[in-house]
């Protein structure tokens, strides 16, 4: 079988592994208390600096067994194989108190007689990810029952630390001139590699017992706990491999064009330096790989990157090269002249561009291979939309793709420099997964995340799992939102019921914080980041320092009304009245101070010094204005250039400030800025307006939300989407089509205009058990469900 279609088989087989691990039961016993295996590590090893360390435990099996299941995690992380196949990666990031495990059923890569299970283990010390919590190196693996207990973690294990890895690409920051906390690059001496030591046969008798360090215990369990583990909640990572598109240019003609289809390897003579350029096409995250044989001594170099840059550090157009070189976080490989080579980076990588720099000493190098394995949350389209004009097509797409990148083991904020969790971006991109997928276990682990980061304040850290404190006030006010949002469209009473309290003691931090003297907040601790491009260098809303900040009090005031919600439907009225006390003071309040009757505008403090789009999306937001005067400041809001307008991530908040005010045709005229950035070749969505640092920016993908909520209309109209309300907003489209998934099914809409008299055909299909409204132009025809036809 030749190599491309072999790792494309090996590829499809490992994603369906993966795929078909989730539902595990675990054995009872291993969640009420301490686990008879134990966390094991590398005797006389520096326990937080960095390290990598390979686990092995030899074993015999009289017969193939039915089933296998074990239960395994690891600080920092893990890569699991059995008898030499790769099976997983993990665990699943999150905090001390809440350290995830994988449960998996490995008897379909065991064998009769003996076999071996393997797992690399790194950590990466003070280097590590800041998304990276951690405790001290550590791997545990556990047998579900008596059955599987041969392979728990204990001295019986074998131990070796690789001492070829050391960190590499440690000035990222300075070279890129950003903030990128993902972690270092690898540096890998092949002659210094144990090659084959996750295989049967390998031999390891030189290997070191593993030393026990502490007892595995579940959540609620253990006296002394060194990690407290619990149940992954979401899905394995499948793999899959993806390919270069083309060579960009080379030093010479070294690279064969079949070299990028595995189809024919790449020869590089000896003593020579070649770089060449590889575009993949689209951004993307995953592993990359690369085989190579012979070339001993020879130093490969990896650098990647979303985008090249000119002399000015300027990315211009992303398909254009001429002029521009590649500035990246990068790894190193230095062969040791053995045959089919493997080298692929223990964490992912995020690239457009990729740069293999090549320099051979006295033997001849061939570059048997390279690709990407292709990674992240499993999400499942199941949404579709179309329109008559096609490049709302084309931002669907780039939405998808941009949310696929941005979606891991957490919401990332970005795939290239962060890879964290901020609740900003999670409320946007819950909302995209449960429009277009309808799997909300990544929301669900996020706002849990999120509930595991409170502070003794009350408030919600503004990204979690996170290494380093920050707290963004206003960020755990999208939190409450975010589990409003769960509660509108999701069924699981018991899951919301649970963060009331938490929504309490945010709400009390701000009504505690409310100024008797100005009705609206009054000084604000910590970073209270509004938006990018506006305000201070560090996005800090006006007034947010010295007390009177419109933004903030009014956003106050649209959380309290959810939280209100939230406490009343479980039959907690009395908190729920003083949330809407609160946010009426607030509203009159700040309208009072803050409105300017000349502009028609509120000011973002009562000076009335500076004017934002931001203020009045949370005037309207809100309810601070009546109907008919939401419509007259949402229209100066969207025509005066002269005040502070929203950048990609406030935008979201614009479209449904549009609905409120009975404006959502307005939308379709607002796609501008994601025109603009496909105009400059960007496949995925940006962080902000150019210069940007982040190509991909998950809240930059709300119109695939949008064009599904605004310009279909979909919305939940009750709580658990127990109702629809279908309100079209079509603008000057002759036709729309969308679909989505709902709790009971799928809902799809259909509308076309008639031109001869202005009317619409509508075609609505709701789940059976499902009703509501559909609304146009004032009128509202009741909803059913199955399928109903009817014009307007």
């Amino acid at each position: 079988m030749k190599i491309g279609k072999k790792l494309m088989l090996i590829g499809m087989l490992f994603a369906v592994a993966l795929s078909q691990a989730q539902d595990i039961a675990i054995n009872p016993a291993l969640l009420t208390g301490s686990w008879p295996a134990s966390w094991i590590t590398k005797p006389h090893a520096a326990q937080r600096e960095y390290g990598i360390y390979h686990f092995r435990k030899g074993f015999s099996l009289p017969a193939v067994p039915a089933s296998f299941v074990v239960h395994l995690s690891a600080d920092n992380r893990y890569r699991l194989f059995v008898n030499g196949q790769a099976v997983c990666s993990g665990p699943a990031r999150g905090d001390l108190f809440n350290w995830y495990f994988e449960s998996l059923d490995i008897a379909r890569y065991l064998k009769q007689g003996n076999n071996v299970i393997a797992a690399e283990v790194w950590n990466m010390g003070d280097l590590a990810p800041v998304a990276q919590i951690s405790n001290q190196t550590g791997f545990v693996m556990q047998g579900n029952t008596a059955a599987e207990a041969v392979v728990n973690t204990d001295a019986s294990w074998k131990v070796l630390q690789n001492k070829a890895y050391s960190p590499t690409s440690l000035d990222n920051g300075e070279r890129l001139r950003a903030y990128m906390v993902v972690g270092p690059g690898d540096h890998v001496a092949g002659d210094l590699y144990p090659w084959g030591w996750e295989m049967p046969g390998y031999d390891d008798t030189s290997w070191t017992a593993a030393k026990s360090i502490a007892q595995p215990v579940p959540v609620g369990y253990g006296t002394d706990n060194l990690w407290t583990l619990k149940p992954r909640n979401i899905p394995l990572f499948t793999e899959h491999i993806s390919r270069f598109s083309r060579i960009r240019r080379s030093t010479d003609n070294t690279a064969p064009a079949a070299f990028l289809t595995g189809k024919q390897p790449m020869n590089i003579a000896a003593n020579q330096s070649v770089k060449i350029l590889l575009d993949h096409g689209v951004n993307c995250i995953g592993y990359p790989e690369l085989r190579l044989s012979g070339g001993k001594g020879a130093v490969i170099k990896l650098t990647y990157a979303e985008a090249l840059v000119d002399k000015d550090r300027n990315k211009g157009n992303r398909n254009e090269i001429d002029g521009k070189e590649i500035i990246g976080n990068y790894d190193v490989f230095i062969a040791d002249g053995g045959i089919g080579r493997k080298f692929r980076p223990l964490w992912l990588r995020t690239y457009r561009y990729v740069e293999m720099e090549i320099s051979t000493k006295d033997e001849a190098l061939v570059v048997d291979d390279f690709y990407g394995m292709m990674t992240g949350y499993p999400l499942e389209m199941k949404a579709s939309f179309s329109s008559s004009d096609p490049s709302l097509e084309q931002i669907w797409n780039v939405g998808w793709r941009t949310a696929q990148l941005c979606a891991g083991d957490l919401y990332y904020d970005c795939p290239y420099y962060e890879q964290l969790q901020y609740t900003g971006d999670s409320r946007i991109q819950a909302l995209i997964s449960l429009y277009l997928t309808g799997d909300d276990r990544l929301m669900r682990k996020a706002i849990l995340d999120f509930y595991h980061s409170r502070t003794p304040e009350g408030l919600t850290q503004g990204r979690y799992p996170s290494n380093r404190l920050q707290i963004i006030p206003p960020f755990s006010l999208f939190w409450v939102s975010m589990v409003h949002d769960y509660w509108m469209h999701k069924r699981d009473d018991e899951f919301v019921r649970q963060f009331l309290p938490a929504i309490n003691e945010v709400m009390s931090w701000y009504m505690e914080r409310k100024d008797v003297r100005t009705g609206m907040l009054g000084p604000m601790k910590w970073w209270n980041f509004t938006d990018w491009d506006n305000f201070d260098g560090w996005g800090v809303a006006p007034g947010a320092a010295h007390g009177g900040s419109a933004i903030i009090s009014l956003q106050a005031a649209y959380t309290m009304n959810q939280a209100a919600e939230l406490f009343s439907a479980f039959g907690k009225a009395a908190e729920g009245s003083s949330f809407l006390n609160c946010a009426e003071s607030l509203k009159s309040s700040t309208y009072r101070k803050c409105y300017d009757p000349v502009k028609g505008l509120l000011g973002d403090t009562p000076d009335k010094s500076s004017f934002s789009q931001h203020a009045g999306i949370w005037a309207i937001l809100s309810g601070a204005l009546e109907k008919e005067q939401s419509k007259e400041v949402m229209q100066r809001l969207l025509s005066d250039q002269s005040i502070g307008q929203a950048t990609f991530f406030y935008r979201f908040y614009l479209a449904q400030a549009m609905k409120k005010a009975g404006m959502a045709d307005q939308y379709y005229g607002q796609l501008s800025p994601w025109r603009k950035m496909l105009a400059l070749g960007l496949s995925t969505f940006a962080e902000k307006p150019e210069p940007a640092r982040s190509d991909c920016h998950a809240w930059s993908a709300s119109p695939d939300y949008d064009f599904l909520s605004t310009i279909c209309g979909i919305m939940p109209d009750a709580p658990a989407f127990k109702k629809v309300r279908i309100a079209p907003a079509l603008a000057e489209l002759k036709w729309i089509k969308g679909s989505m998934p709902h709790p009971d099914g799928m809902i799809s809409v259909e509308v076309t205009r008639n031109t001869k008299d202005s009317g619409i055909k509508a075609i609505v299909v709701l789940p059976e058990k499902l009703e509501g409204a559909f609304v146009w132009m004032g009128k509202e025809i009741k909803l059913h469900g199955g399928k109903q036809e009817f014009r307007l």
